[in-house]
């Protein structure tokens, strides 16, 4: 009893506090919840230095309604009891009125009750299992898209690219199995064979094993759905044992890390990606990503996680149009007015639809989809 007091306490006085703090403050505080440490560290680290960026683009602007914008950054060191810890550190120590985050769908999962407990709301920048906008959450609005829309948008590549049959080796967690379950209906749809499906954990470094088991397949494609980080090695392992597949990546990995990291290995596969770095005027902001890869370079920061800090920044402009519609820093008011968004962000328009059960609906947006292929270390699109 003493705990479930304690937590609705803790609820109603971080909710009664947002009106006396936002109303006082010279900054708007917006939370960011991402893997800063950990397995999936430079990915994390790619997205806020988008966020970033972003912000600076604002306050450059003259902020929101006159005030500079604030990133409070928390690190949710790759692992989803943190990341759940970060967001109730953000809500009721830092007072933040919205959140960005968290990365991985684990994450994002494990953080969700903390959003409903608190009434904040967040935006998805980069998780894609389905369940995070289908589970009843009113506080979730995503402008990643999901398995479901990445592999059904890939639809259309699969005769073209001759796919018979296909094998699948995804990470252990709810983005990597989500994916391999929907890419799977997709395949069925299109009439093609599903083969064997290999797991991998997060933090796993030697993918022998698996890699030996698909070797004996007799498909012709693999899908692999991990972390750039873990998907070098993949490849580069692929590579050793003479795996010979059609390798297709999911979830909007980052080419330009797999050339640098993963060499020859990299040559042939093909990725699913939300924003095309290397084709600006693909962009739904043409003239923005122009400006975004510039400063990118000007910072000094690494040319491969501009794919990657695309979605931190696309994250932070949605969260400001919502604050400047809403007309103030509350967290109840944000939510209603990301409804009403409608951006071109670097990784394709913004504007949210209802998804989820009636009355607890969730937002997703629909982004860009870009297929791109490695060749001679260079990054190309997929044409047919």
């Amino acid at each position: 009893m003493r705990q479930n007091w304690v937590k609705h306490t803790l609820a109603a006085t971080a909710a009664s506090l947002f009106g006396m703090g936002m109303a006082q403050a010279d900054t708007i505080k917006i939370g960011v919840n991402e893997p800063l440490t950990g397995v999936v560290a430079a990915a994390g680290t790619h997205v806020v230095n988008g966020a970033k960026i972003a912000a600076d683009v604002i306050n450059a602007k003259g902020g929101i309604n006159g005030k500079k914008i604030e990133l409070v950054i928390e690190d949710n060191k790759s692992n989803p009891t943190e990341a759940a810890n970060a967001t109730e550190k953000l809500i009721v120590r830092d007072k933040v009125p919205v959140i960005m985050g968290a990365w991985s769908s684990t994450y994002t999962l494990a953080a969700m009750p903390k959003l409903m407990e608190y009434k904040v709301p967040m935006v998805v920048e980069t998780s894609s299992a389905d369940k995070i906008t289908t589970s009843g959450n009113p506080y979730i609005f995503r402008i990643s898209p999901t398995n479901g829309m990445e592999a059904v948008n890939f639809e259309k590549y699969v005769d073209p690219l001759n796919i018979k049959k296909a094998d699948f080796l995804v990470v252990n967690n709810d983005w990597g199995l989500g994916a391999a379950m929907a890419y799977k209906e997709t395949l069925k749809k299109k009439g093609k064979a599903v083969g064997k499906t290999e797991i991998m954990d997060a933090s796993a470094q030697d993918m022998s094993a698996q890699l030996s088991s698909l070797k004996s397949s007799d498909a012709d494609t693999l899908f692999i759905t991990t972390g750039v980080e873990q998907m070098v090695l993949v490849l580069k392992q692929a590579q050793t044992l003479g795996l010979k597949r059609q390798i297709i990546t999911t979830g909007g990995t980052v080419p330009d890390q797999l050339i640098e990291q993963a060499g020859t290995a990299a040559n042939g596969s093909m990725h699913d990606v939300f924003f095309a770095p290397w084709f600006p005027e693909l962009s739904a902001d043409p003239e923005a990503a122009k400006n975004f890869i510039a400063e990118w370079k000007k910072r000094g920061l690494n040319p491969v996680g501009m794919s990657e800090a695309a979605r931190g920044y696309d994250g932070i402009i949605t969260i400001a149009a919502a604050i400047e519609k809403a007309g103030k820093a509350e967290p109840d008011a944000i939510r209603k007015a990301l409804w009403d968004v409608q951006i071109n962000g670097l990784t394709g328009k913004v504007a949210f639809k209802k998804v989820g059960p009636k009355g607890k609906e969730s937002g997703q947006s629909a982004p860009d989809l870009h297929l791109m292929g490695i060749n001679n270390g260079k990054v190309v699109p997929v044409k047919f």
